[in-house]
């Protein structure tokens, strides 16, 4: 290792978890504009952070805001497709800091953005048992291009992240004190005379709970989120089999399928739904969301054996039922849509924001300018991380390792249910809610190099921070001559 010193144990996540801030702090402001899906979604927050629900604006609302006209939205509410705690973030945001500053609009986006990175290196430091590797996975994502425009930019998609990673955070922790206690609880019915067939249900566990917490956080933000309560779930149960194969229970399968997952099921989703439902506290309790009086009109309530349900509750499912028509049926083109299957190999990222200029226009001091925010990962780090995941495959496959398969269930929650969508109208950002896994894969591949080539992997940090530094104006909005702009095409789809 390079440095194991106490002082490093302080001082290397001290100096990621700056440098992540920096990153994403300096000049949040600029630019001084709703980029991007901002238009939606930084309004919808100051509606609902005012209404209670999210409300609908006059034609031309995009310019009257970003002027510091923010109290022009109407009263009549405007139909959304994902939860509100994404956007209530992003209006407590607003609160604190203003709604006429763009700072305020995406304050709340980029704290969440350098809390990640300080969260990638607690579980990276518990997955690896190293502080060098757990600084590595923090730095790599610190500099990283797509988590650096995901944390720039008032969009949902990064608080999906934090809060995923929050409840695989949790699942970790869960797996150790699972394994303790299940081998605990045998030794002492096996020391009273008692032979386990089945072996013991374990519900005294908080970490499931913090699991289901933090998933159904991530579900409050976008439906996406419960692609990873459900690969969790799963996974928490294959877990417990192989746990109690390995502790001699004859009957390890059905114990597992039957007895403890009916009860990791309760510890996991109700809590789930709980919060969930907890994040549309603000429709429920007005009056004015979209849908909230469907069910009062007499051609629309439930009849027979559903009629006792309340009205509210109701006219929520019938929401629900709407928000989710419209997200399997959305395939409106775009011109930056980008196909599932091209995510691991970044054919098409995101362009955020895009202004040009001619010489003399706002500062511009050659013959054409331009300003732009385009999601590019950093490609040394998100093509090496892409190889990574692929040889994680056949390293779960050769050795069982329990590390590579839990990191693997992340890709799996985060990209593979994508799969089942290749017609609709998504875009490569999608990426952040498992990039983090994604870093984690390479980072452990580093950690399998770094005792025989640790100069290579010195000089692939320092590539990669190089190449960081390239791209980062085409991350941030900063004004380069167009020239400069071209030499960071690499390849045509990226225009």
């Amino acid at each position: 290792m390079f440095v194991t010193s106490r002082v490093f144990f302080w001082a290397g996540p001290l100096a990621v978890t700056l440098l992540a801030a920096v990153l994403r702090l300096w000049n949040l402001g600029v630019p001084h504009a709703l980029v991007f899906d901002e238009t939606f979604y930084v309004k919808d927050a100051w509606t609902l952070f005012n209404n209670g629900y999210e409300s609908t604006w006059p034609e031309g609302a995009d310019a009257l805001f970003a002027a510091g006209q923010t109290d022009v939205f109407l009263s009549d509410p405007s139909f959304v497709v994902h939860p509100p705690l994404g956007k209530w973030l992003i209006a407590l945001g607003m609160a604190v800091v203003g709604p006429e500053h763009s700072w305020g609009w995406r304050i709340a986006t980029a704290l969440i953005g350098v809390l990640a990175v300080v969260l990638l290196m607690l579980i990276a430091k518990k997955l690896f048992g190293s502080t060098v590797l757990a600084v590595i996975a923090g730095f790599l994502f610190a500099i990283d291009g797509n988590a650096i425009v995901m944390s720039r930019v008032a969009l949902l998609d990064n608080s999906v992240m934090f809060f995923a990673l929050l409840g695989f955070g949790a699942v970790l922790l869960d797996r150790d004190r699972h394994a303790t206690r299940l081998s605990a609880c045998l030794v002492q019915a096996r020391e009273a005379g008692r032979e386990p067939g089945w072996g013991p249900t374990l519900w005294r566990r908080p970490w499931l709970l913090a699991a289901g917490l933090a998933f159904g956080l991530a579900c409050s933000v976008k439906w996406s989120g419960i692609y990873f309560l459900a690969a969790f779930g799963v996974y928490l149960v294959f877990v417990d089999a192989l746990a109690r194969r390995r502790a001699g229970l004859p009957f390890w399968f059905s114990a597992a399928v039957l007895k403890q997952a009916p009860a990791t099921f309760l510890l996991i989703v109700p809590v789930a739904v709980v919060t969930y439902l907890a994040s549309w506290t603000g429709w429920f309790v007005t009056r004015g969301g979209y849908y909230r009086d469907w069910a009062t009109t007499p051609e629309a309530a439930w009849t027979g054996a559903l009629a006792w349900i309340p009205d509210s509750v109701q006219s929520f499912w019938h929401y629900q039922v709407a928000a989710y028509t419209y997200h399997v049926g959305l395939s409106t083109p775009h011109p930056y849509q980008a196909n599932p299957l091209t995510w691991l190999f970044m054919s098409r990222p995101t362009s955020m924001y895009y202004r040009g200029f001619a010489l003399g226009e706002n500062g511009c001091d050659v013959a054409t300018c331009s300003e732009a925010i385009t999601g590019i990962a950093n490609p040394m780090i998100w093509w090496a991380a892409t190889a990574a995941a692929f040889y994680l495959v056949y390293r779960l496959a050769r050795y069982r390792e329990w590390q590579v398969g839990l990191i693997l269930m992340g890709l799996v929650a985060g990209y593979l249910p994508w799969l089942m969508y290749l017609n609709r109208t998504v875009f490569q950002f999608y990426t952040i809610a498992f990039e983090p896994y994604l870093l984690l894969g390479l980072t452990f591949v580093i950690g399998v190099l770094l005792p025989r080539a640790r100069w290579v992997v010195l000089g692939f940090l320092v590539a990669a921070a190089l190449l960081s530094a390239y791209f980062y104006p085409l991350w941030t909005g900063i004004q380069t001559p167009f020239t400069f702009w071209q030499l960071h095409i690499w390849l045509p789809s990226w225009r």
